[in-house]
C-alpha cells in the first residue's frame, strides 16, 4: 500500500493493540516473516553536480550578461559557453595547469571567439548591406529585444485588432461605472 505512512504489519498490530480491529488471521504469520522493508532516504535528495559545474558558476558570476545569451536551448546541439568554459578548464587542469591560469586561458578563448562572431556579424551586415539585402539575425541579441520581439504581435493586436479594441473598450466602460458607483455611494 504506496498510499500509506509506515508499513501494513505495524498499522495492523496499533489497530489489534487498541482493539479497533479483531485479530486477522495471517497477522502472527507476517510477524514470524516479515516483508521486506528498504531503507528510507534520509532528509533531501541530494542534487546532481557535475565536476563543471563550480566552473559553470564562477564564470556565470563574471559574465552575468551571458546569463540571458546563454539559455539552454533544448533542440539544439550546442552547449552553452559556461560549459564550454568549464570543460576547457578541466581539460587544461588535467594537463597539469593549475586552475587561476586555467580559468584565464578559458576565459581569453570565450572572449575571443565573442569578439570573433560579433566581428563576423558586423562583415555580414556590410555585405547584405552593399547587396541591398536584409541583414542576417544578430548572433548576440539582446534578451530584451528578444522578448519585445516575441510580444510585438500581441502589442499590434491591442492597437489595430478590432475584437481586442472593443474588449478593451467593454472593460474601460465597466471600470468607469465601477467608479462612478463607488464614488455614488461614498457621498
Amino acid at each position: 500500500m504506496s498510499y500509506m505512512r509506515g508499513d501494513l504489519l505495524t498499522k495492523m498490530r496499533k489497530m489489534v493493540k487498541g482493539l479497533a480491529r479483531p485479530e486477522p488471521r495471517w497477522l502472527k504469520a507476517m510477524e514470524e516473516a516479515p516483508p521486506v522493508t528498504f531503507p528510507r532516504p534520509e532528509g533531501r535528495i541530494k542534487q546532481i553536480e557535475f565536476p563543471e559545474d563550480v566552473y559553470v558558476r564562477k564564470f556565470n558570476k563574471k559574465h552575468p550578461d551571458s546569463l540571458y545569451h546563454d539559455a539552454i536551448k533544448i533542440s539544439g546541439f550546442d552547449p552553452p559557453p559556461a560549459r564550454v568554459f568549464a570543460w576547457r578548464v578541466l581539460e587544461l587542469k588535467e594537463q597539469g595547469v593549475s586552475e587561476d591560469d586555467a580559468m584565464a586561458v578559458a576565459d581569453m578563448e570565450y572572449r575571443t571567439q565573442k569578439k570573433a562572431k560579433k566581428k563576423a556579424y558586423k562583415e555580414l551586415k556590410e555585405i547584405a548591406r552593399s547587396e541591398g539585402k536584409k541583414p542576417p539575425p544578430n548572433p548576440y541579441p539582446s534578451a530584451i529585444k528578444e522578448i519585445q520581439a516575441e510580444e510585438k504581435k500581441y502589442v499590434m493586436d491591442r492597437l489595430f485588432n478590432r475584437k481586442v479594441i472593443e474588449i478593451a473598450n467593454k472593460m474601460k466602460e465597466e471600470r468607469d461605472k465601477l467608479r462612478q458607483e463607488r464614488a455614488a455611494g461614498q457621498w
